[in-house]
């Protein structure tokens, strides 16, 4: 399915991001700020067109620590000028202010009593320059952004989730359904166009069943793809070569379906996402919790309110599912699929639990003006995200295009 745009009747905004590192920039809103004291270190980074894993393992090999030992809070663009916080235990902050680390700059250190951990953040501000677009979009961007403060954006799971290729959630619905022949499929063959020379050779061979061809004709950075080759030379078991994937890729995997899925259940329900209904799990905004809709009246005063919002399915065994016509709609996505809830139970799933997440989400502070730089005329858009929500997404409201 083709992922709806919730202001499709608005023309697109021509416009182009990421020309350079500095028309992205992200800065990470903490949960809390660091107290002062403890034996954790946090320190705030500004990292330019690096990911936020190549960053952790540079700077544990510039400490001596193990990359696990460095918490962070969530993950930020690659090809951007982004600030967020890190922390390490028992290392002196002297070693830390002393980093020397291209792409990275350390611009304070305090301490704190715990490791910061996945999720222990309250958002992002973003400040993005859309280029090639003249200054006369500028009140058809102000137009959208002016919309979605009201209504809200799709909360879509942005093509990021889905890895380069734009199949990872593919061979985690392989993995729900134990076809193991094809996860390795998809995930060594079909060469496309955006694969290089060297693994397009590797998966030309992959095809061909050149198994240990292929284990060396993988880039070196494709060690899963390199261990899954050879595991299918040494065995011609496609069950056993996937089980010789990375169990963090696998989880990858399936978070990538989950995602997928949830994207159909947005989709379904693009021209309602401000309304809840008989029989929604609403989302607390303020507590990241859901309750079930009874009294739609009182609730959906709360919802124009930007207090919730209808909330949609991160597939699991456990999930709790709504009533009504919401549960059907959910009901229907996943049947749609060949499969029910049980499923994610399954060993090859890593016995996914499941979740909820928010249909939507209501960018804040949100602002657009006219620049012009030695590159040429941009519109700037300022806005505010809560965790885990894709600034592509609303981009894509603008532009009427995906943006990676």
């Amino acid at each position: 399915m083709e992922l709806p745009f919730l202001t499709r009747d608005l023309p697109p905004v021509p416009g182009a991001i990421k020309q350079q590192a500095e028309d992205f920039c992200v800065e990470e809103i903490p949960l809390y700020e660091p107290c002062g004291a403890g034996t954790h270190v946090y320190f705030r980074i500004e990292k330019r067109n690096e990911t936020t894993i190549k960053v952790v393992r540079d700077i544990a090999r510039a400490l001596n620590v193990k990359a696990r030992d460095i918490g962070y809070a969530g993950l930020k663009d690659a090809r951007a000028v982004t600030r967020q916080m890190l922390s390490v235990e028992h290392v002196d902050p002297k070693r830390i202010e002393a980093l020397a680390l291209p792409s990275v700059r350390v611009l304070d250190v305090s301490r704190h009593g715990n490791k910061l951990r996945l999720g222990h953040l309250r958002g992002n501000r973003f400040a993005i320059k859309l280029r090639e677009s003249p200054g006369e979009m500028l009140d058809r961007v102000r137009e959208v952004l002016s919309i979605v403060s009201r209504c809200g954006v799709p909360n879509y799971f942005g093509p990021q989730r889905f890895g380069i290729r734009g199949d990872t959630w593919r061979i985690g619905r392989a993995m729900i359904r134990q076809d193991w022949r094809e996860c390795i499929d998809v995930m060594l063959g079909g060469a496309g166009e955006c694969d290089g020379d060297d693994v397009r050779r590797a998966r030309e061979f992959y095809e061909d069943g050149r198994y240990a061809e292929a284990a060396e004709a993988w880039p070196w950075s494709f060690r899963d793809e390199k261990g899954a080759c050879r595991a299918l030379a040494r065995t011609d078991s496609h069950r056993r070569a996937f089980f010789a994937v990375d169990k963090t890729l696998k989880r990858l995997y399936v978070s990538a379906y989950q995602g997928w899925l949830f994207n159909q259940v947005v989709a379904t329900r693009i021209d309602a996402l401000d309304r809840v209904m008989a029989g929604d799990l609403a989302w607390l905004h303020g507590k990241g919790a859901v309750f079930r809709v009874k009294d739609v009246e009182a609730e959906q005063a709360r919802c124009d309110a930007h207090e919730i919002s209808p909330s949609g399915p991160l597939f699991g065994y456990r999930m709790t599912e709504p009533d009504g016509e919401p549960g059907r709609i959910e009901q229907q996505v996943l049947a749609a699929q060949g499969h029910g809830p049980e499923a994610f139970r399954a060993a090859g799933a890593h016995k996914v639990k499941g979740g909820r997440r928010p249909l939507r989400f209501v960018p804040t502070e949100c602002s657009a003006e006219c620049g012009r730089d030695k590159l040429g005329e941009f519109v700037e858009l300022r806005f505010t995200l809560p965790s885990g929500c894709y600034a592509t997404v609303l981009l894509r409201e603008i532009c009427k295009t995906d943006f990676a």
